[in-house]
């Protein structure tokens, strides 16, 4: 198996190295960003691509967006996300393009050795390995975005202009609508969203929150 490791931080990605060339694997390639990564799939032609998402220069996402380009650059190329991180948006996009041969794993759940190499020889099988909080994570993200959907686009106008803080008022001046029209597309909101009447929450938060994460 010839596996290309894509890890910033220096002694993880050596440790990885360690790891599975002690088992048997062969890494053709250990890079620490999404461009070197890119470049080692187009130079080595690997089975697998083990990918960390938080990579230079933002530290956000660059290694699953690397990830999604190389299946669809390479689709015979395996991916295993290996990652502290679950970043549902990319998650569900690199999945979309097709499971077969793809993973995600959340390092600090992955107790023993040999569960990692299974997962890798799962994935080289074209088989679909997934940690069940993954799996969670992204279906969470998904109900949220069907909730949105419910909103009508002035009910969604009012909800972004919430997320800016605007007050109702602003909300009402910037939209030329009247006080009790903005009062009742909000109403309208938490209502969608089923965000009830709480001492302990504030529903405009939480409103704004839900849209953040979608």
């Amino acid at each position: 198996m010839r596996i290309v490791i894509a890890e910033d931080a220096v002694m993880l990605r050596d440790g990885l190295h360690m790891l599975l060339t002690s088992r048997g694997r062969q890494v053709v390639a250990a890079v620490g960003d999404g461009d070197a990564l890119r470049a080692a799939v187009a130079e080595h032609h690997p089975d697998i691509a083990v990918v960390d998402v938080r990579m230079p220069p933002s530290h956000t996402d660059e290694g699953l967006r690397a990830a999604i380009q190389i299946r669809r650059d390479h689709p015979g190329v395996g991916v295993l996300v290996f990652s502290q991180y679950v970043e549902t948006r990319y998650a569900a996009q690199l999945l979309a393009d097709g499971a077969h041969g793809v993973g995600y794993l959340l390092k600090e759940r992955v107790a023993d050795v040999r569960d990692f190499l299974t997962a890798l020889d799962r994935i080289a099988a074209g088989e679909t390995v997934l940690d069940p909080e993954v799996v969670t994570q992204i279906m969470g993200a998904s109900r949220r975005i069907e909730t949105l959907g419910t909103l009508t686009p002035r009910e969604r106008e009012v909800l972004a202009m919430m997320a800016e803080g605007r007050s109702n008022n602003a909300i009402a001046n910037a939209l030329f609508l009247s006080y009790g029209s903005v009062e009742k597309n909000v109403t309208q909101i938490f209502v969608k969203l089923g965000l009830s009447p709480s001492e302990n929450d504030h529903r405009r938060v939480l409103a704004v929150l839900r849209y953040l994460q979608a």
